[in-house]
């Protein structure tokens, strides 16, 4: 089985630049939102759910090989249920009604909301990488002997991974043999309040996932096709759990967020929105 779309460079950028055109526009109406977190992966979700994992979305309990993806940067939910709406999952008109009262669009992803299609229950930092390694484990063990068991894809913020429980997941992972898991850390280099670097330094994180016996390789996390190509070479049979750092801009897309931690919880105004759609008319 492979991808329904398997778009190429072209319509990748192109779904992209909706999906940012989107966000912006939902967050604006809602008058909330993450923006920037949202801005910074839309890539990597193009880069999965158009080109990279097999599924189908019409088996909402989904088999053993089938591909899932988890959210563990929850705060960045806005950005998937976006992409979602360019799958065509969502209706335009229930964008609208991002975090309103009895909306099926919190905050953060509840599978309860959009059973099918939300994975698991995302928010609190740290949960997402822990669940992603139980369901990659799960399908392995639920493999039939010989068969390819289906792969989890799991985006973790790299502000999160200042909690601990990503650290015992990868300590796990290493031990279970998972290389049916792959890590996504959106490295956009900026969390809540600064610079990650000057809250809790990471670095040197590739080392770091190493020495938990992860394979590490980095990308340009706001390039859809090199991810793609980059997800498509992984070896899913040599014993290893991957991790993926994806470099990339928060805000990306729109000069103003771009690199600007203040746009980790913003919305854009009347003005900031006509501002970044011409930009992203223009990208």
């Amino acid at each position: 089985m492979e991808n329904p779309f398997r778009l190429d460079e072209p319509d990748l950028k192109a779904r992209a630049r909706a999906i940012r055109k989107r966000i912006c526009v939902m967050n604006a109406h809602a008058k909330n939102g993450h923006t920037g977190a949202d801005m910074s992966e839309v890539d990597i979700l193009v880069a999965l759910y158009f080109r990279v994992m097999r599924y189908r979305v019409e088996l909402p309990q989904a088999p053993v090989w089938h591909d899932q993806f988890v959210l563990s940067k929850g705060h960045g939910v806005g950005g998937l249920y976006c992409c979602f709406a360019e799958l065509g999952w969502l209706a335009d008109e229930e964008l609208s009604g991002y975090l309103r009262d009895g909306t099926r669009l919190p905050g953060h992803p509840v599978r309860q909301k959009l059973p099918g299609y939300v994975t698991v229950n995302t928010g609190a930092l740290g949960h997402g990488m822990p669940i992603a390694t139980g369901l990659a484990l799960a399908k392995r063990r639920q493999a039939p002997d010989g068969g390819v068991p289906g792969r989890v894809f799991v985006l973790t913020g790299d502000g999160e991974l200042e909690e601990g429980s990503n650290w015992e997941a990868a300590m796990a992972a290493s031990h279970f043999r998972l290389d049916n898991l792959v890590v996504i850390v959106d490295r956009n280099h900026l969390q809540l309040a600064d610079a990650t670097k000057n809250i809790m330094d990471p670095e040197p994180l590739g080392e770091k996932f190493a020495a938990f016996g992860m394979e590490v390789h980095e990308a340009n996390g706001n390039d859809p096709a090199e991810l793609s190509k980059l997800m498509e070479s992984l070896d899913f049979r040599n014993g290893k759990p991957k991790a993926v750092i994806a470099q990339t801009v928060k805000g990306r897309g729109v000069s103003f967020m771009e690199n600007v931690a203040a746009w980790h919880h913003k919305y854009p105004n009347e003005d900031e929105l006509a501002l970044a759609l011409k930009e992203l008319d223009h990208a």
